[in-house]
């Protein structure tokens, strides 16, 4: 019998592609928050409240369980945010303009100097009214749009309709007060920012680490964070403080999906994650990974991030690469560094492709590049279901991370999930690894992971447009 000689980079890829036994994600148990508890005794939530460690103990495991559940709940509401972004901003579905922060501001302020008068405010009426019809004509035909298809299941759990008139008209004045919804919490966002800022910087960090910590989880993501990263890599590195080609294993935690971005995103091309490819693309571009050695895990709640992720690994063992576009809005004054890092990315994952046609209606308005990364790479991301607050990944000590990563992840939770959280990251981090974070999180003097320093990237000249990511750092052993 002839053995068959497999040629190395057709077995690198199998090796890759094959199922390798995943760690299951376990409860955080008492003795492991016992700390955080105690740090928290005089703040901690009222069901906890004034009881004996016993009593605690006898609880935790159920208590636990509960809280994972109710965090799971939010995912709903933050599809909820997803549709009120794709009803200002989606062009997939309509011809009228973009309802961005900039014209809605014009309008306003036109209406204040004209009254009933103003003719900005007119045209975002009936633009805004058009929208919503165009929407929900979308909606009751989705064809192949993926972003639409996915509302409209969510949409009939609900109990809406596209049936009848009389369907369609409640599901547009539930539309209508969704975004009343969004624009109101994002009013108090920003009154709780301001309040904030007038005690200083400090101030204002800890506030918007926080900021949405009863808000719905929303799975949205774009390209700045990715930068603020790379920038503090950067850092790291001239501090000597991670090694040229130590960086092997990297868990991601939320790399969200590009559904509609809060930040004005877009839905004309297909769903994608960028994180795990872009913190990939970093650690080569800086020398602190090599790629025969590196493997990303992304760890998230939501079982549609899970589920694109194994699609694009599915399609990867077909041999299938997966394409990033790119988009980067031209109006906005970004700084010189951002626009580089938009135009090199990728260059040590992938190459650029042509990008999908951008809509005429806001071509003027956006740059947009793509790049394709080969089947191989996108192996080398496995995707794994945790909740980061309530559970942890019981990893042997030669499966722990280099390095973590969670940004506009935490910023979800208050200050004792924060910490548990945390504390759950460094059970899964090797000694004198790193977790990035662009949130502020309170630290526990018994855990044996501290900040050690962080890095301010400005993004734009828009206000406050730019991340603080915070080094928190393992003890090392030695």
């Amino acid at each position: 019998m002839r053995l068959r000689i497999v040629p190395p980079l057709l077995l690198t890829s199998i090796l890759l592609a094959a199922p390798a036994p995943s760690p299951r994600a376990s409860y955080i148990p008492f003795s492991a928050a016992k700390p955080v508890i105690e740090n928290f005794k005089n703040s901690l939530p009222g069901d906890l409240k004034g009881k004996s460690d016993a009593a605690l103990a006898k609880i935790w495991p159920r208590w636990v369980r509960q809280q994972d559940a109710a965090i799971r709940t939010r995912l709903e509401q933050g599809d909820e945010d997803s549709l009120a972004n794709l009803l200002m901003f989606g062009t997939s579905f309509t011809q009228q303009p973009r309802l961005t922060l900039d014209l809605i501001s014009q309008a306003e302020t036109e209406l204040s100097t004209m009254g009933k008068d103003s003719p900005k405010m007119k045209a975002l009426q009936a633009a805004f009214k058009t929208r919503v019809d165009d929407l929900v004509r979308a909606l009751s035909a989705p064809d192949g749009n993926e972003r639409l298809q996915f509302m409209r299941r969510m949409l009939e759990q609900k109990g809406y309709t596209f049936a009848t008139d009389s369907g369609r008209i409640e599901l547009k004045r539930y539309l209508l007060a969704n975004l009343v919804r969004v624009r109101q919490e994002f009013q108090t966002y920003s009154r709780e920012l301001n309040a904030a800022r007038e005690q200083g910087p400090d101030a204002e960090l800890e506030a918007r680490s926080r900021l949405f910590r009863t808000r719905g989880l929303a799975l949205d993501t774009s390209l700045e964070p990715d930068y603020g990263l790379e920038e503090a890599l950067k850092d790291l590195q001239k501090q000597n403080l991670i090694a040229p080609g130590s960086v092997k294993r990297v868990a991601i935690i939320g790399p969200g999906l590009d559904f509609v971005d809060k930040q004005e995103g877009y839905d004309f091309y297909p769903l994608q994650t960028i994180q795990p490819f872009a913190v990939m693309d970093s650690l080569l571009r800086l020398g602190l990974s090599q790629l025969v050695q590196l493997q990303i895990t992304t760890l998230d709640i939501s079982s549609r991030v899970n589920s694109h992720i194994r699609e694009a690994r599915a399609g990867a063992q077909r041999g299938a690469p997966y394409t990033l576009q790119l988009p980067l809005a031209s109006n906005v004054p970004w700084k010189g560094g951002m626009v580089e890092y938009w135009k090199n990315f990728g260059d040590q994952i992938g190459k650029p492709t042509a990008p999908v046609q951008v809509p005429s209606e806001i071509a003027q308005q956006l740059k947009l590049r793509a790049v394709r990364l080969p089947a191989s790479l996108v192996l080398r991301v496995t995707p794994l279901e945790l909740n980061a607050v309530w559970q942890r990944l019981p990893l042997p000590s030669a499966e722990r991370f280099d390095l973590v990563i969670a940004t506009n992840v935490l910023v979800y939770y208050d200050p004792f999930q924060q910490a548990l959280a945390l504390d759950n990251i460094a059970t899964m981090l090797k000694p004198g690894g790193f977790f990035l974070c662009n949130n502020l999180l309170p630290e526990v003097a018994a855990l044996p992971i501290h900040s050690r320093g962080e890095t301010t990237t400005v993004y734009s000249d828009r206000r406050a447009d730019g991340d603080q990511m915070i080094w928190y750092q393992l003890r090392p052993t030695h």
